[in-house]
């Protein structure tokens, strides 16, 4: 499979969990990346920062750009994306990881959630792309990943959280019409989304506790098969939804047990699986 070494990854919410695992997987094989997340100061409760990340970009074998960036302001991302040309001279990949999730029913959604969750997960994903796509454009093997569930119109999806299914579903609408208006320009768009739920101090903090981290997997398999999507050629291998645990298998990977937090755990299915 190709390297991804001397590759410059923007990836979106790399600070911690997921968005992190993909960042330090790539700098494995010697990738630069660049850290576009808010958290510049160490947070009450959550772990990390991009500077944080970015020590352990560097100390994996990567390079690493820490970059402090709100997406949903158009001003941060462009100084962000900016800066990254300044700093490395291209961007080959983006990975639009970063998402605010609020698991409400819809009279309990108060709107500046609703608003945050569509200005982080459509909107900036969005923005995100159309700022790197310049780029992108320019690049050998171009990519974009988001972070985001299979594109299906059905009810039980939507009824329980409809506020956060809909902005989610707007990452996921963005593969759709990008994957197909940049197909002809070779630069793929694809999603990834994991089987079941992962430990990430998203689900530490909102959903369930321990209880839920037990039945979960380690951001290792996203990163893992984050890698196998973007080396892939983009001009054959594009406007896809993927599983994590799906692509791991087309390299031959079977025994997952090595990714569980809790080996012999009943494992717990992700949203829109």
């Amino acid at each position: 499979m190709p390297s991804l070494r001397g590759k410059t990854i923007f990836i979106t919410g790399a600070s911690r969990g997921i968005g992190k695992a993909i960042a330090l997987r790539a700098a494995a094989e010697g990738a630069n990346i660049v850290v576009a997340a808010k958290t510049t100061e160490p947070h009450r409760s959550l772990p990390g920062t991009i500077h944080t990340a970015a020590a352990e970009i560097e100390a994996a074998g990567g390079r690493a750009f820490p970059c402090g960036v709100d997406i949903r302001f158009q001003d941060q991302i462009r100084a962000a994306v900016d800066g990254a040309i300044a700093r490395f001279g291209a961007i080959d990949i983006l990975v639009n990881n970063a998402s605010a999730i609020h698991l409400t029913s819809t009279l309990e959604t108060p709107m500046k959630r609703f608003d945050l969750m569509h200005q982080v997960n459509a909107r900036g994903t969005f923005a995100c792309s159309q700022a790197c796509l310049p780029h992108l454009l320019k690049a050998d093997n171009p990519h974009i990943l988001n972070l985001c569930p299979p594109l299906q119109m059905r009810p039980e999806w939507f009824a329980p959280h409809l506020a956060y299914t809909m902005a989610k579903l707007g990452m996921s609408l963005c593969v759709l019409g990008m994957a197909q208006e940049f197909r002809t320009a070779g630069v793929a768009v694809n999603a990834l989304w994991p089987r079941t739920v992962i430990a990430t101090a998203a689900v530490q903090n909102l959903l369930g506790g321990d209880a839920t981290i037990r039945g979960s997997r380690s951001p290792q398999i996203v990163a893992d098969a984050a890698h196998v999507i973007l080396s892939r050629p983009s001009r054959d291998h594009t406007g896809q939804f993927f599983i994590d645990e799906e692509v791991l298998r087309t390299v031959g990977v079977t025994d997952f047990n090595k990714y569980a937090t809790v080996p012999g755990a009943d494992l717990i299915a992700d949203l829109f699986v």
